[in-house]
């Protein structure tokens, strides 16, 4: 896969489908999944315990494979983002951004100088170890980079059209379970106030020419979301694949004669 196809086809609006993974870091998940038609995975750090050591480990298993590595940091802060871009990252999702001040402290730790403040580590992982012109690598890597704020707050919320409006910002991703518990509905994803909410998003994003971001753990969550405008789908949770498809395949052996 080129460097580029997964940002370009993100911010043309297409539909592009991935994995988000939490549970399952094993060095053949990147390949299942890539032969699963997923174009990205996500590995998640925010909520599994999951090290920059496993990661580095993680990011190698896709070299070679049509899918691309990408990470949801623990926060949005320097040594999070530009840490886990030197190990190959090619897409960085940040929790809980509220306002344009923090995403554009996202940006700057993602974009080499002049327009960002990111260290230069070169010929390392994020390069395939290999050498060549750094400018020319510094291009390719911001160019490549996709930069996921979520949404998940009612401060988000508030702020959407400021943090949209922030350049380098790509996706706009709505993290509906926190959403709904900053807006006082816990889980209450039909009432009203929480599909405008996530239409407004969508919305947004559109209009400044971002992306629409959302984690669809069921086929209703993809068509609901898809109607709403979301074109970056991932789907999971692997944890709850792996147990509907075992539960289905349990209480039919259960229940056979």
């Amino acid at each position: 896969m080129q460097a580029q196809a997964i940002k370009s086809a993100v911010l043309a609006g297409d539909t592009v489908v991935g994995a988000m993974t939490f549970e399952f870091f094993s060095p053949g998940m990147s390949a299942i999944l890539a032969n699963a038609g997923c174009r990205y995975v996500f590995y998640d750090m925010e909520h599994t315990g999951l090290g920059f050591e496993t990661l580095k480990w993680l990011f190698s298993t896709c070299r070679g494979l049509p899918i691309e590595p990408m990470v949801r940091v623990p926060r949005g802060e320097y040594t999070y983002l530009a840490r886990a871009l030197d190990l190959g990252a090619r897409g960085v999702m940040i929790p809980m951004v509220e306002s344009a001040e923090q995403a554009r402290s996202i940006v700057q730790a993602c974009r080499y100088p002049p327009v960002g403040r990111r260290g230069a580590a070169f010929g390392f992982a994020q390069c395939g170890y290999r050498g060549g012109d750094v400018a020319a690598k510094m291009r390719d890597y911001h160019a490549r980079t996709v930069v996921v704020a979520q949404i998940e707050t009612e401060r988000g919320l508030d702020d959407v059209e400021a943090i949209a409006a922030v350049e380098g910002i790509d996706v706009l991703w709505v993290g509906h379970f926190d959403l709904s518990n900053f807006m006082g509905m816990p889980a209450q994803f039909d009432d009203p106030r929480f599909i405008a909410a996530m239409q407004h998003v969508a919305d947004v994003a559109r209009r400044h020419g971002k992306a629409a971001g959302f984690m669809a753990t069921d086929p209703a969550w993809i068509d609901r979301v898809k109607a709403m405008g979301y074109t970056m789908i991932a789907v999971g949770t692997d944890v709850g694949l792996l147990t509907d498809a075992t539960r289905r395949l349990v209480d039919h052996a259960a229940g056979a004669r």
